[in-house]
């Protein structure tokens, strides 16, 4: 068992490493990035990955708290859909009517893998090869999606 803080320093230096090894990777709009903290410049609109000692997640999600913008960024997304799968060469989950930590509503299109632990390094390069070709595959994806979500700015 880690405690709090052996836990925290874990994943930061998951994510340090994660950051150093991505920063070799232009976005597709050829733009320097930050990977972790992807920025999609729409509020409440996030890239998210994540990772703990059972599960990563790699993620779109939005957390608008006015349901009826949250449906309507969900009818943007499944106009979306075949273009995302075929960038993303696999079919996510589509969950439009969950909650997070929190208790808080969000819409979530997500992938997931499981048996690998960001707390054993001898993981991190399945994570790393788990979340690469995903992040940047929503990158290309958002390169060409974008300017249909700036009614939501």
């Amino acid at each position: 068992m880690y405690s709090r803080e052996e836990i925290k320093q874990l994943k930061q230096l998951f994510w340090t490493k994660f950051g150093q090894f991505m920063a070799l990777h232009a976005s597709a709009d050829g733009d320097k990035v930050n990977w972790i903290n992807y920025k999609t410049g729409i509020k409440h609109l996030y890239f998210k990955m994540d990772a703990d000692n059972k599960v990563a997640t790699v993620a779109i999600q939005w957390s608008q708290p006015d349901a009826g913008l949250r449906a309507l960024m969900a009818e943007q997304f499944l106009q979306f859909k075949v273009l995302l799968q075929d960038l993303l060469e696999e079919e996510w989950i589509w969950d439009m009517d969950g909650t997070d930590e929190y208790g808080k509503p969000i819409c979530r299109i997500y992938t997931s893998l499981t048996g690998y632990s960001v707390f054993k390094e001898t993981d991190w390069a399945e994570l790393i090869s788990f979340f690469k070709p995903r992040i940047i595959a929503l990158d290309e994806f958002w390169s060409s999606a974008k300017y249909t979500f700036d009614i939501f700015k």
